[in-house]
Parts: structure tokens; C-alpha cells; sequence
């Protein structure tokens, strides 16, 4: 396994200073005369004039957004996303808007990937967290804690024992508004779209359900208690094929596997504190990272067996596959770094270091992973 330690020196739009770093740009032609200072607009990965980047990740850390050419695993640039703390993060699906749900600052930035420019900056209340954007790349989900002055519209007043009071904002992205749209979840966690895009499910890890809400209303129309399997459900996937739904369960270490009516058809153990899930591209495995136990562990579809368990960093909780498929990066928050994992052979490949605790990861061109699906 190699360790990858490179940074750009370039800055884009208002980003905070990255530390210089020895970059090798090759198969490229610089005219002399152009100013040293230019030289940063070169290392971003090559693209059509006026195309987002391609074949980049972006990952959430609480000084911006770190960008990583996916073909070198060499950290690029920071972005500066404006407001304080990003955590959420999703790309629009023709890649040329990131959003970041910012934890301090209470609001959801959004960044044009072109120039690395924040273009607006959307007010949505207490705590912002997991973030989804729609399939039609005009909305976005975002969930919150609606306690702050000023936020969106409350639904629901009390607080339960055991959880925060929750709700998810919709958030129009190009008019830049915010309202209130799903309410009476508790630590509301992740967010997945029903195959046929009328419904919305969320986990709530605060009183241990899962609720299905209809997408275009916002009304409830199921809640699933998961208590006797399990508490804090906090992942929740559906596979490619919308046969099937996975949720995982924090505290009780393991995760259940729905049928597409959302009857539980198995529960299935797992290391310590799993929290981020997603299928692969094709359904054949879940990938889940067991934050707690230091481990990525893989199981094949059919049986639920478990193939591989691959050593990580501490606090891993969002992965995501790279647009080809070839590799699984996870963004590991408390060893400050991002591991990346041969997608095939389930083995460790590179550490990508001196990432200062990362919390989401996604890429464009989009891929399956545990904030995103291609």
C-alpha cells in the first residue's frame, strides 16, 4: 500500500491557503512568458472549456472542500465553501453544481465545480447534516434540527427523550430557497429515494424507525419500527434494481436487509458501529463501513455472506466507488486521511494523508456510494 501526500499550492475561488506541494504535471505545454501564478488553473484535471471536472472527488472537511484527481489520488485544491463546517455533500447530476450542508453556519452552499465559485448560499436552520440531491437535479434534501431563529418553518413542537426533534428542508437550488418539508423523525440520518421517485425514506436514529414519506407532499405513510432487531439506524440504500433496501443499525452492530414492500427479510451482523452502506454498481455487494470497528466489510448479495474485511482509519463513515468502478475511497475523519481500496480484490491500495477530518465523499462523473448512486 503506498501513501499519497500531494497538495497543490492553487486556491480557487477565495479557498484557504493549501500547503505547497511538489506536483508533476505531464503530457502538457506551457507558453512561455505565462506568469508562475497561472500555473494552479493547469492542475486541475483537464476538461472542455466551460465542463465541470471530470474524474474528481470532493470531500467535506470543516476548513472546505477537498478535491482529489482521481487519476493520480493527488489533492488538488480547497475549495471554500463559504459557510462554517460543511458535512453533506452532493453534486447535481450533470455535475456542475456541488452542495454542501454547512453545520455553523446553518445553510446549504452552492458551488459552481467550474470555478470553483460559491454562487449562492441557502439559509435552513440548526445543525444541517445529510444532504441528497433530487434525480432531477432541481431540489435537494437537507436534513435539521429546526431550533434556530430563523429557520425554515416548524412542523412539530415537542422534543422526545433519546433524540432531537428532526426534520428534512427541500431546498430549491436555483431560486435559492428553503422550506420545511418532512417532520416527526428524530436525529433524522440518511435519505434514499424510492426506484419509482415517489417516495422519500429516512432513517431516524433518535427513536430507532424508518419512515417513507410521499416525495411529492410530504406526507407519511409508513413508519417501521426497528427496535427488535436493532437500535440507531443511521444508513439506509435501496440496490440498483429496487428489489431490495438496506438499513444499518449502529448501535446494535448490525443491518437489516427489506424486501420492496419494506418487510425485514434478514437481519445481518457486522464489525462495531456500521453506519455508511451502499450497494455496487451492478447489486452483487453491500458495502458497509464499520466505523468503530476499523474495518470495511463487503457481502455479496446473494446469501448476505460476508466476502472481505478490509482494515481502515478511525471514524470511516461515508465511501464512495470511484466513476469506474475500479476503486472504493472512504473518507476517514479521526486519522485525518482518505483510504482507498482496490474494488476488485477488496485489498488496500493508497492512503491519501493530511486530509484534516473528513466527513462526506462524492465524485463526478457520479458513483455508488454511501451519500450518492450513479
Amino acid at each position: 500500500m503506498r501513501m499519497v501526500k500531494v497538495q497543490a499550492a492553487a486556491t480557487v475561488g477565495g479557498s484557504r491557503p493549501a500547503r505547497a506541494a511538489s506536483t508533476r504535471i505531464a503530457g502538457m505545454a506551457i507558453a512561455a512568458g505565462i506568469a508562475a501564478s497561472a500555473i494552479g488553473l493547469a492542475l486541475a484535471p483537464e476538461r472542455a472549456a466551460g465542463a465541470p471536472p471530470a474524474n474528481v472527488a470532493y470531500v467535506s472537511t470543516p476548513e472546505g472542500v477537498r478535491v482529489v484527481d482521481l487519476a493520480t489520488l493527488a489533492l488538488q485544491r480547497t475549495i471554500d465553501v463559504g459557510g462554517n463546517g460543511p458535512r453533506g455533500i452532493a453534486i447535481t447530476p450533470d455535475g456542475r453544481e456541488l452542495l454542501t450542508a454547512n453545520e455553523h453556519t446553518a445553510d446549504v452552499s452552492v458551488i459552481d465545480t467550474t470555478t470553483g465559485k460559491v454562487v449562492r448560499r441557502i439559509h435552513v436552520g440548526k445543525n444541517p447534516e445529510f444532504l441528497r440531491i433530487d434525480r432531477n437535479g432541481k431540489s435537494a434534501f437537507v436534513t435539521y434540527e429546526p431550533s434556530s431563529t430563523g429557520g425554515p418553518p416548524k412542523k412539530g413542537e415537542a422534543e422526545e427523550k433519546g433524540g432531537a426533534l428532526a426534520e428534512v428542508a427541500t431546498v430549491d437550488i436555483a431560486a435559492g430557497t428553503a422550506h420545511s418539508f418532512l417532520a416527526n423523525g428524530r436525529e433524522t440520518e440518511g435519505i434514499e429515494f424510492s426506484p419509482d421517485d415517489r417516495s422519500i425514506v429516512v432513517a431516524n436514529e433518535g427513536n430507532d424507525t424508518v419512515a417513507i414519506y410521499d416525495k411529492a407532499t410530504g406526507r407519511l405513510e409508513r413508519t417501521i419500527d426497528v427496535r427488535q432487531w436493532g437500535s440507531r439506524p443511521r444508513g439506509v440504500k435501496v440496490s440498483p434494481d429496487g428489489r431490495t433496501w438496506v438499513v444499518t443499525l449502529e448501535n446494535s452492530n448490525n443491518f437489516l436487509v427489506f424486501d420492496a414492500g419494506f418487510d425485514v427479510l434478514k437481519s445481518v451482523p457486522t464489525a462495531a458501529g456500521p453506519y455508511g452502506i451502499a450497494f455496487d454498481r451492478d447489486g452483487t455487494h453491500v458495502v458497509v463501513a464499520a466505523a468503530r470497528g476499523g474495518v470495511l466489510q463487503v457481502f455479496a448479495t446473494a446469501g448476505w455472506s460476508e466476502v472481505a474485511s478490509v482494515p481502515i482509519g478511525k471514524r470511516c463513515w461515508h465511501f464512495t466507488f470511484t466513476p469506474d468502478d475500479a476503486k472504493l475511497i472512504a473518507a476517514c475523519g479521526r486519522s485525518n486521511d482518505l483510504r482507498v481500496i482496490d474494488a476488485k480484490t477488496w485489498k488496500p491500495l493508497a492512503t491519501i494523508a493530511d486530509v484534516h477530518l473528513p466527513w462526506g465523499i462524492v465524485t463526478w462523473p457520479r458513483a455508488a456510494g454511501s451519500l450518492d448512486a450513479p
